[in-house]
């Protein structure tokens, strides 16, 4: 009698504190495999850090990697609570390839009917990005900024080859600009649309999981 290999585990990486509360108290039910939540603390270094060491224990060497939490979008009209899926993240060292972008798209449109979704490259930076260094990084192509997201899939794809992707939440804008995630109105509505985003990357998961024809 066969039995079925155990299906690959899945590593999703956010950096603050309000980042991991709201994906704990999300839906957790319907993994399609192991969950690890790992908070890795704020910056690309410490994100790097935390996911190699993530990965290099035996229950992760093979899973795929998706970082998420807030971000600060660059684009005009973009408003608080809007989601970015990356279709790559990019920072000076490298540029990583995002896996399953549309289907993830897609699965948003369906759980979060209403929620805009923006694709594009989501960049990486070392500091909280203000004023015109936002005007700077939007010409170079990139839709969104966060300080993790870039380091975490480096981390991954040079820990071994595996999916990839990373869903950001808006949670200030050119338009929109915030000095505090957690006191004003925008940082409370990301915070509600990061906490009803487990299941869709569940679905991911389960999707890039499946064998390739």
């Amino acid at each position: 009698m066969s039995t079925q290999p155990a299906p690959a585990p899945l590593l999703i990486a956010c950096a603050l504190g309000i980042e991991h509360l709201a994906l704990r108290l999300g839906d957790g039910s319907g993994a399609g495999g192991p969950v690890t939540v790992v908070r890795t603390g704020m910056g690309p270094r410490a994100a790097e850090r935390s996911v190699s060491r993530a990965l290099a224990t035996p229950p992760l060497e093979g899973a795929a990697v998706l970082a998420t939490g807030f971000c600060a979008g660059l684009a005009p009209g973009m408003h608080p609570g809007d989601l970015v899926v990356a279709e790559e993240t990019r920072d000076p060292r490298s540029t990583v390839t995002c896996v399953g972008t549309e289907p993830l798209v897609k699965e948003l449109a369906r759980t979060l009917p209403g929620r805009t979704v923006h694709t594009g490259p989501l960049t990486g930076s070392d500091h909280v990005v203000r004023g015109p260094e936002r005007s700077e990084l939007r010409a170079t192509g990139a839709i969104a900024v966060d300080m993790e997201s870039a380091a975490t899939l480096l981390a991954a794809v040079r820990a071994g080859t595996r999916p990839v992707a990373a869903v950001r939440v808006v949670v200030d804008a050119p338009e929109h600009e915030l000095v505090r995630i957690g006191t004003v109105r925008g940082g409370i509505s990301a915070f509600r649309v990061l906490r009803s985003v487990l299941p869709t990357f569940f679905e991911w998961h389960r999707n890039v999981l499946l064998p390739r024809r």
